[in-house]
């Protein structure tokens, strides 16, 4: 989301200000607007985006009323010349706050560094009660926004008591109260006696993580009933009232074609991406999972594997559905080939990230190996072999491969583990990497060191659990999300649409039975069920209800992975190609089963 506005070659820049130096007048950009590009790192100034804003109105309203005439003749000009400014209204609003939510989005994510930070901080004044070294090297071995912000605030404050501790925590008090408390506790025990200071330290690291805790409780608390509510009028809902339609076109009442594709296709998916945007933008803290880019040698560079799983999935999908109906053939063949591309594309990356979690599954192991070795007087360069004798799968390979670039290249611990050739050269994990610079320190202070490595064992078994509570917390309104995403949802579409196309053929029979009309008049008839009333065609009723079926996959998805584990880009594609496949499939067997049965 950082980098959403910081490139001139971006489009969206461009966009943006092409569309601002056509607005003639001065604006006045609020605070919050300027504080959020600031942070995002953008090159554009906050008057742009302002500026752009205004003049979109127009353009969009002018859209917006050109969409809804053709989009339903029978709408009238009165009705559809308000419609049309509210939602050029509406994109000004949405421009203006966009900057503001990538920047909520991504503070979010670099809080659930702030354990970690603290650990390292804590782990280094252990070794050595010097706040200035204990803060860079905090920011050092750290990623993202909140380990730049320390290492930003201890560099124009070198040299003073708090090593710019103090700023760094005022700066993040009233996103996360926990981490100036936590802050605080730190620096008090630089003062504390020698005998008192491990105690201090214990607490500040016990406050950040109790009050990450906290928070997440309080969110998951908090977002249990908005969540049943997107789940309720979201999904169950609008399918139950597909099963409906022929029992109203029963009665007399008409269901204009226009309007049910604009409510499902347009009205139900935007509704749902506001009520998702809602939910994650409340979200205290995202422990998100690492990094991975295309830059890893394990990813390829271009997108031509995806594009090739895109175009047999189309093919499988547009065969699939032909067996189906013919309308299933273009929804099958889009669903097939989106969730094929986004799968395919993102599961490298996926594979990196299970390796990350593997590694850093043993980490606490390992480490605490080490700290018990370099106790009893053995040094830390012995004792990495010994901790990868000790261990078992990628962390007893990552200590192995350490010990073997030591004994061959004659390098230290540091280039060992992240130098060229390190054992965790292409494995990108912060807290692995975090590890192993302290592995570095230790290896120049000693036998001191060895109670310290025990400590950090503790404390990473601690952050795994915290992330594991933080997790569990949500994992019944992810879960739900997620299979009704993926699932659920599909399913009951499916077999909702073959009901209502079943009732409707039963009405038209009974319809031809009681007038005497020929099988041939059948046509003729579906149009008018009861006086007054019109049916929908079965084929605009199961594309119109596939297409609302692969939004909701894709949507649910997006906001019970954000929910999780924050919005990375590759978990979310590779989740949402995987619920698009699924998903399709799912609603054309609800619907074959269905149809037999009914």
């Amino acid at each position: 989301m950082s980098r959403l506005f910081d490139s001139d070659s971006d489009h969206l820049v461009r966009a943006t200000r092409t569309l601002a130096s056509w607005y003639p007048n001065a604006v006045e950009p609020t605070a919050e607007l300027h504080q959020s590009l600031a942070f995002l790192e953008s090159d554009l100034r906050a008057d742009t985006v302002v500026s752009a804003g205004y003049v979109l109105a127009p353009i969009a309203t002018v859209l917006a009323f050109c969409a809804l005439v053709f989009a339903v003749p029978s709408l009238p000009v009165a009705a559809a010349a308000p419609a049309a400014a509210g939602l050029g209204l509406g994109s000004t609003h949405f421009v203006h706050r966009l900057p503001v939510a990538a920047a909520t989005l991504h503070r979010t994510r670099a809080l659930g560094d702030a354990p970690g930070l603290v650990a390292r901080a804590a782990l280094r004044l252990r070794l050595d009660a010097t706040p200035e070294r204990a803060a860079v090297f905090a920011a050092r071995t750290g990623e993202g926004p909140l380990a730049r912000s320390l290492a930003a605030h201890a560099e124009r404050t070198r040299g003073g008591p708090s090593a710019g501790l103090d700023g760094f925590a005022s700066e993040w008090r009233s996103w996360f109260p926990a981490l100036e408390r936590s802050t605080s506790l730190l620096l008090a025990a630089v003062d504390a006696p020698p005998e008192e200071r491990d105690d201090a330290l214990d607490r500040a690291l016990a406050t950040v993580l109790e009050g990450a805790r906290t928070e997440m409780a309080e969110f998951a608390n908090d977002v249990r009933g908005p969540a049943s509510g997107i789940y309720a009028f979201g999904v169950l809902l609008p399918l139950a009232l597909v099963g409906v339609l022929p029992a109203a076109r029963a009665g007399g009442v008409s269901v204009p074609a226009a309007a049910f594709v604009t409510i499902y296709d347009v009205v139900l998916p935007a509704g749902l991406v506001f009520a998702g945007a809602w939910l994650l933008l409340r979200r205290p803290i995202a422990l998100a999972p690492a990094r991975v880019t295309t830059a890893h040698p394990d990813v390829p560079s271009g997108p031509a594997a995806g594009i090739a799983a895109a175009l047999v999935g189309f093919a499988l999908g547009a065969g699939l559905g032909s067996l189906v109906a013919s309308w299933a053939t273009p929804v099958s063949a889009v669903g097939l080939a989106l969730g094929a591309g986004l799968a395919v594309h993102y599961r490298p990356m996926a594979a990196v990230r299970g390796d990350v979690t593997a590694v850093e599954s043993g980490l606490a192991d390992a480490t605490a190996v080490v700290g018990r070795r370099v106790g009893a007087g053995e040094s830390v360069e012995t004792a990495i072999q010994s901790a990868a004798d000790a261990t078992t799968g990628r962390t007893s390979e990552v200590f192995d491969a350490a010990a073997g670039v030591q004994r061959r290249l004659r390098v230290g611990v540091r280039r060992a583990f992240l130098g060229p050739h390190g054992a965790l050269e292409h494995v990108p994990s912060p807290r692995g990497r975090a590890t192993a610079s302290l592995l570095a320190v230790a290896a120049r202070e000693g036998r001191p060191a060895g109670p310290t490595l025990v400590t950090l064992a503790d404390h990473l078994t601690e952050l795994r659990r915290v992330e594991a509570d933080a997790r569990r917390e949500l994992a019944a309104i992810t879960g739900t999300l997620g299979h009704t995403a993926a699932l659920f949802g599909p399913l009951v579409g499916g077999a909702t649409v073959a009901m209502a196309t079943q009732m409707a053929a039963s009405g038209v029979e009974s319809t031809r039975r009681t007038v005497g009309a020929s099988p041939a008049d059948g046509a003729s008839l579906a149009g008018s069920v009861a006086p007054g009333a019109t049916t929908l065609d079965p084929s605009l009723l199961g594309t119109a209800v596939g297409v609302y079926v692969l939004a909701l996959a894709s949507i649910l998805t997006v906001v019970a992975t954000g929910l999780d584990r924050g919005l990375d880009r590759s978990l979310v594609g590779y989740r949402v190609g995987l619920a698009l496949a699924s998903a399709t499939v799912a609603y054309l067997t609800a619907f074959v089963g269905a149809s037999m049965l009914f």
